[in-house]
Protein backbone atom coordinates (compact mmCIF):
# COMPACT_ATOMS: atom_id res chain seq x y z
CA UNK A 1 0.00 0.00 0.00
CA UNK A 2 1.38 3.74 -0.62
CA UNK A 3 2.20 5.81 2.27
CA UNK A 4 0.07 8.70 2.04
CA UNK A 5 1.48 9.98 5.51
CA UNK A 6 3.76 9.51 8.00
CA UNK A 7 4.24 8.49 11.63
CA UNK A 8 5.36 10.64 14.11
CA UNK A 9 8.97 10.11 14.68
CA UNK A 10 8.71 9.48 18.45
CA UNK A 11 6.22 7.27 20.32
CA UNK A 12 5.54 7.03 23.95
CA UNK A 13 3.53 3.32 25.07
CA UNK A 14 2.38 5.37 28.15
CA UNK A 15 1.06 8.17 26.16
CA UNK A 16 -2.93 8.43 24.90
CA UNK A 17 -3.03 8.16 21.24
CA UNK A 18 -1.82 10.95 19.40
CA UNK A 19 -4.03 13.18 17.60
CA UNK A 20 -3.64 12.65 13.83
CA UNK A 21 -5.20 15.73 12.04
CA UNK A 22 -4.59 16.24 8.14
CA UNK A 23 -6.63 17.43 5.08
CA UNK A 24 -8.20 13.67 4.04
CA UNK A 25 -11.32 14.57 2.25
CA UNK A 26 -9.63 13.50 -1.30
CA UNK A 27 -7.42 10.62 -0.41
CA UNK A 28 -7.92 7.18 -1.44
CA UNK A 29 -4.81 5.21 0.74
CA UNK A 30 -4.34 5.68 3.92
CA UNK A 31 -1.21 4.03 5.77
CA UNK A 32 -0.75 4.45 9.63
CA UNK A 33 1.47 1.91 10.09
CA UNK A 34 3.33 2.03 13.64
CA UNK A 35 1.22 4.73 14.89
CA UNK A 36 0.39 2.81 18.03
CA UNK A 37 -3.63 3.29 18.10
CA UNK A 38 -5.79 1.96 20.25
CA UNK A 39 -8.46 3.28 18.23
CA UNK A 40 -9.79 5.41 15.13
CA UNK A 41 -11.13 7.89 17.49
CA UNK A 42 -8.92 10.56 15.95
CA UNK A 43 -8.69 9.60 12.51
CA UNK A 44 -10.86 10.47 9.71
CA UNK A 45 -12.02 7.86 7.21
CA UNK A 46 -12.97 9.63 4.44
CA UNK A 47 -15.47 7.87 1.88
CA UNK A 48 -13.01 7.58 -0.82
CA UNK A 49 -10.64 5.52 0.40
CA UNK A 50 -9.71 2.26 -1.49
CA UNK A 51 -6.47 1.45 0.94
CA UNK A 52 -6.83 1.29 4.33
CA UNK A 53 -3.35 0.06 6.37
CA UNK A 54 -3.28 -0.04 9.86
CA UNK A 55 -0.59 -2.51 10.33
CA UNK A 56 1.90 -2.49 14.06
CA UNK A 57 -0.73 -0.77 16.01
CA UNK A 58 -2.88 -1.78 19.37
CA UNK A 59 -6.28 -2.04 17.66
CA UNK A 60 -8.11 -4.66 19.79
CA UNK A 61 -11.86 -3.93 18.27
CA UNK A 62 -13.04 -2.45 14.75
CA UNK A 63 -14.38 0.88 14.08
CA UNK A 64 -17.66 0.30 12.52
CA UNK A 65 -16.91 3.78 10.13
CA UNK A 66 -14.95 1.42 8.46
CA UNK A 67 -17.68 -0.45 7.29
CA UNK A 68 -19.09 2.32 4.74
CA UNK A 69 -15.55 2.71 2.92
CA UNK A 70 -17.92 1.74 0.15
CA UNK A 71 -14.85 1.77 -2.44
CA UNK A 72 -12.55 0.35 0.03
CA UNK A 73 -10.11 -2.37 -2.29
CA UNK A 74 -7.19 -3.21 0.29
CA UNK A 75 -7.27 -3.42 4.53
CA UNK A 76 -4.67 -4.24 6.52
CA UNK A 77 -5.15 -4.63 10.07
CA UNK A 78 -1.65 -6.95 10.49
CA UNK A 79 -0.21 -7.27 13.79
CA UNK A 80 -2.69 -5.87 16.48
CA UNK A 81 -4.71 -7.01 19.02
CA UNK A 82 -7.92 -8.50 17.07
CA UNK A 83 -9.31 -11.57 17.97
CA UNK A 84 -12.29 -13.62 17.36
CA UNK A 85 -15.06 -11.35 19.24
CA UNK A 86 -13.25 -8.36 17.61
CA UNK A 87 -13.51 -9.81 13.59
CA UNK A 88 -17.30 -10.82 13.95
CA UNK A 89 -18.83 -7.97 13.24
CA UNK A 90 -16.77 -8.05 9.47
CA UNK A 91 -19.37 -10.74 8.67
CA UNK A 92 -22.30 -7.63 8.20
CA UNK A 93 -20.02 -5.61 6.50
CA UNK A 94 -21.88 -5.89 2.98
CA UNK A 95 -20.84 -1.95 1.90
CA UNK A 96 -17.37 -3.22 1.40
CA UNK A 97 -18.31 -6.41 -1.35
CA UNK A 98 -15.66 -4.82 -3.54
CA UNK A 99 -12.78 -5.64 -0.71
CA UNK A 100 -9.88 -7.57 -2.95
CA UNK A 101 -7.05 -7.90 -0.32
CA UNK A 102 -8.11 -8.58 3.67
CA UNK A 103 -4.97 -9.07 5.89
CA UNK A 104 -5.19 -10.51 9.53
CA UNK A 105 -1.81 -11.19 9.37
CA UNK A 106 -0.16 -11.48 13.30
CA UNK A 107 -3.75 -10.94 15.66
CA UNK A 108 -5.45 -12.97 17.93
CA UNK A 109 -7.54 -14.94 15.99
CA UNK A 110 -8.24 -18.97 16.79
CA UNK A 111 -10.83 -19.12 13.74
CA UNK A 112 -11.13 -18.53 10.62
CA UNK A 113 -13.58 -15.60 9.89
CA UNK A 114 -16.72 -14.99 8.28
CA UNK A 115 -15.43 -13.28 5.45
CA UNK A 116 -18.37 -15.02 2.47
CA UNK A 117 -19.71 -11.22 1.59
CA UNK A 118 -16.73 -10.35 -0.11
CA UNK A 119 -17.45 -11.93 -3.48
CA UNK A 120 -14.38 -10.50 -5.49
CA UNK A 121 -11.39 -11.47 -2.36
CA UNK A 122 -8.40 -12.30 -4.34
CA UNK A 123 -6.26 -12.48 -0.78
CA UNK A 124 -6.53 -13.26 2.27
CA UNK A 125 -4.41 -13.56 4.99
CA UNK A 126 -4.46 -15.12 8.35
CA UNK A 127 -0.95 -16.12 9.07
CA UNK A 128 0.76 -15.96 12.36
CA UNK A 129 -2.47 -16.40 14.45
CA UNK A 130 -3.48 -19.15 16.63
CA UNK A 131 -6.32 -21.12 14.30
CA UNK A 132 -6.59 -24.88 14.95
CA UNK A 133 -8.49 -25.30 12.07
CA UNK A 134 -9.63 -24.41 8.47
CA UNK A 135 -13.24 -24.93 9.49
CA UNK A 136 -14.91 -21.78 7.75
CA UNK A 137 -12.48 -21.67 4.95
CA UNK A 138 -15.42 -22.88 2.56
CA UNK A 139 -17.19 -19.66 2.93
CA UNK A 140 -14.42 -17.80 1.51
CA UNK A 141 -14.70 -16.57 -1.96
CA UNK A 142 -13.93 -18.97 -5.00
CA UNK A 143 -12.15 -15.75 -6.66
CA UNK A 144 -9.17 -16.07 -4.31
CA UNK A 145 -5.92 -16.08 -5.58
CA UNK A 146 -3.28 -16.13 -2.50
CA UNK A 147 -4.09 -17.93 0.76
CA UNK A 148 -1.58 -17.66 3.28
CA UNK A 149 -2.42 -19.56 6.73
CA UNK A 150 1.50 -20.20 7.86
CA UNK A 151 2.48 -19.81 11.38
CA UNK A 152 -0.89 -21.47 12.99
CA UNK A 153 -2.19 -24.48 14.56
CA UNK A 154 -3.86 -25.92 11.66
CA UNK A 155 -3.50 -29.93 11.78
CA UNK A 156 -5.21 -30.84 8.64
CA UNK A 157 -6.08 -29.33 5.20
CA UNK A 158 -9.67 -28.89 4.64
CA UNK A 159 -12.37 -26.79 2.71
CA UNK A 160 -9.87 -25.08 0.21
CA UNK A 161 -11.12 -27.46 -2.83
CA UNK A 162 -13.58 -24.91 -4.32
CA UNK A 163 -10.45 -22.39 -4.85
CA UNK A 164 -9.96 -23.06 -8.20
CA UNK A 165 -8.04 -19.84 -8.68
CA UNK A 166 -5.64 -20.21 -6.05
CA UNK A 167 -2.32 -19.56 -6.85
CA UNK A 168 -0.35 -19.14 -3.61
CA UNK A 169 -1.08 -21.09 -0.73
CA UNK A 170 1.07 -20.74 2.51
CA UNK A 171 0.17 -23.50 5.01
CA UNK A 172 4.32 -23.54 6.46
CA UNK A 173 4.70 -23.75 10.22
CA UNK A 174 1.39 -25.64 11.54
CA UNK A 175 0.82 -28.78 12.47
CA UNK A 176 0.01 -30.99 9.44
CA UNK A 177 1.54 -34.18 10.85
CA UNK A 178 -0.90 -36.33 9.57
CA UNK A 179 0.32 -35.73 6.20
CA UNK A 180 3.77 -37.56 7.27
CA UNK A 181 2.09 -40.78 5.90
CA UNK A 182 1.14 -39.96 2.78
CA UNK A 183 2.51 -41.97 -0.01
CA UNK A 184 0.91 -39.76 -3.50
CA UNK A 185 0.17 -36.48 -3.64
CA UNK A 186 -1.73 -35.40 -6.80
CA UNK A 187 -1.66 -31.29 -6.97
CA UNK A 188 -2.54 -30.55 -11.17
CA UNK A 189 -4.63 -27.78 -12.89
CA UNK A 190 -3.79 -26.10 -9.66
CA UNK A 191 -2.37 -22.89 -10.64
CA UNK A 192 0.42 -23.49 -8.20
CA UNK A 193 3.28 -21.10 -8.99
CA UNK A 194 5.52 -22.35 -6.30
CA UNK A 195 6.47 -25.60 -4.73
CA UNK A 196 6.42 -25.44 -0.86
CA UNK A 197 5.94 -27.42 2.43
CA UNK A 198 6.64 -30.59 0.59
CA UNK A 199 10.11 -31.47 2.54
CA UNK A 200 8.02 -33.13 5.54
CA UNK A 201 6.45 -35.83 3.31
CA UNK A 202 9.34 -37.76 3.19
CA UNK A 203 7.21 -40.95 2.44
CA UNK A 204 6.02 -39.94 -0.88
CA UNK A 205 6.28 -41.98 -3.89
CA UNK A 206 4.21 -40.01 -6.29
CA UNK A 207 4.12 -36.64 -6.63
CA UNK A 208 1.73 -34.95 -9.66
CA UNK A 209 2.34 -31.24 -9.48
CA UNK A 210 1.28 -31.34 -13.15
CA UNK A 211 -0.44 -28.45 -15.89
CA UNK A 212 0.75 -25.33 -13.20
CA UNK A 213 2.94 -22.53 -13.29
CA UNK A 214 5.86 -23.74 -11.79
CA UNK A 215 9.42 -22.27 -13.46
CA UNK A 216 11.43 -24.29 -11.07
CA UNK A 217 11.23 -26.74 -9.40
CA UNK A 218 11.41 -26.55 -4.98
CA UNK A 219 11.17 -28.21 -1.73
CA UNK A 220 11.95 -31.73 -2.70
CA UNK A 221 15.26 -32.53 -1.93
CA UNK A 222 14.28 -34.28 0.96
CA UNK A 223 11.83 -36.66 -0.50
CA UNK A 224 14.28 -39.82 -0.94
CA UNK A 225 11.59 -42.05 -1.79
CA UNK A 226 10.07 -40.52 -4.62
CA UNK A 227 9.09 -42.91 -8.27
CA UNK A 228 6.98 -41.04 -10.09
CA UNK A 229 7.47 -37.16 -10.72
CA UNK A 230 4.73 -35.64 -13.09
CA UNK A 231 6.26 -31.69 -13.83
CA UNK A 232 4.52 -31.72 -17.67
CA UNK A 233 2.58 -28.65 -18.63
CA UNK A 234 4.57 -26.13 -16.43
CA UNK A 235 6.78 -23.27 -17.70
CA UNK A 236 10.22 -24.94 -16.54
CA UNK A 237 13.61 -23.84 -17.95
CA UNK A 238 16.41 -26.18 -17.07
CA UNK A 239 16.84 -29.80 -16.79
CA UNK A 240 20.03 -29.25 -14.62
CA UNK A 241 17.82 -27.36 -11.51
CA UNK A 242 15.33 -29.97 -12.43
CA UNK A 243 18.45 -32.70 -11.71
CA UNK A 244 19.72 -30.58 -8.80
CA UNK A 245 16.22 -30.18 -6.71
CA UNK A 246 15.66 -34.27 -6.99
CA UNK A 247 18.94 -35.27 -6.23
CA UNK A 248 18.05 -37.70 -3.22
CA UNK A 249 15.77 -39.63 -5.45
CA UNK A 250 17.63 -39.92 -8.42
CA UNK A 251 18.63 -43.10 -7.85
CA UNK A 252 15.08 -44.40 -7.55
CA UNK A 253 13.28 -41.70 -9.93
CA UNK A 254 11.97 -44.23 -12.81
CA UNK A 255 9.31 -42.34 -14.01
CA UNK A 256 9.26 -38.44 -15.33
CA UNK A 257 6.65 -36.15 -17.06
CA UNK A 258 8.53 -32.86 -18.70
CA UNK A 259 6.79 -32.52 -21.76
CA UNK A 260 5.36 -29.34 -22.64
CA UNK A 261 7.73 -27.21 -20.88
CA UNK A 262 10.68 -24.95 -22.12
CA UNK A 263 13.20 -27.54 -20.98
CA UNK A 264 11.69 -30.56 -22.53
CA UNK A 265 12.87 -28.67 -25.86
CA UNK A 266 16.34 -28.55 -25.09
CA UNK A 267 18.82 -30.42 -27.32
CA UNK A 268 18.88 -34.54 -26.19
CA UNK A 269 16.35 -34.06 -23.80
CA UNK A 270 15.46 -37.65 -23.04
CA UNK A 271 19.10 -38.81 -23.46
CA UNK A 272 20.21 -35.92 -20.33
CA UNK A 273 17.16 -36.65 -18.24
CA UNK A 274 18.36 -40.78 -18.94
CA UNK A 275 21.80 -39.94 -17.54
CA UNK A 276 20.75 -37.96 -14.83
CA UNK A 277 18.66 -40.74 -13.20
CA UNK A 278 20.27 -43.92 -14.01
CA UNK A 279 17.46 -45.97 -13.52
CA UNK A 280 14.63 -43.99 -15.64
CA UNK A 281 12.12 -46.41 -17.21
CA UNK A 282 10.05 -43.92 -18.58
CA UNK A 283 10.31 -39.76 -19.78
CA UNK A 284 6.66 -38.59 -20.69
CA UNK A 285 5.13 -41.11 -23.37
CA UNK A 286 8.22 -43.16 -24.05
CA UNK A 287 8.86 -46.29 -22.12
CA UNK A 288 12.45 -47.90 -22.15
CA UNK A 289 13.08 -51.56 -22.06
Amino acid sequence: MQNQTEPPPETNSDKDDQAIEFDLSSTTALDLTSFQLHDLDSVELPSSLTELDLTANRLSKLDPRIANLINLRKLSFQQNLIDDAAIESISSWDSLSGLEELVLRDNKLMKVPDVSLFKKLLVFDVSFNEITSLHGMSKVSSTLKELYVSKNEVTKMEEIDHLHELQILELGSNRLRECVALEELYLSHNGISKMEGLSTLVNLRVLDVSSNKLTSVNDVQNLTRLEDLWLNDNQIESLESVAEAVSGSREKLTTVYLENNPCAKSPNYQATLRQIFPNIEQIDSSIFA
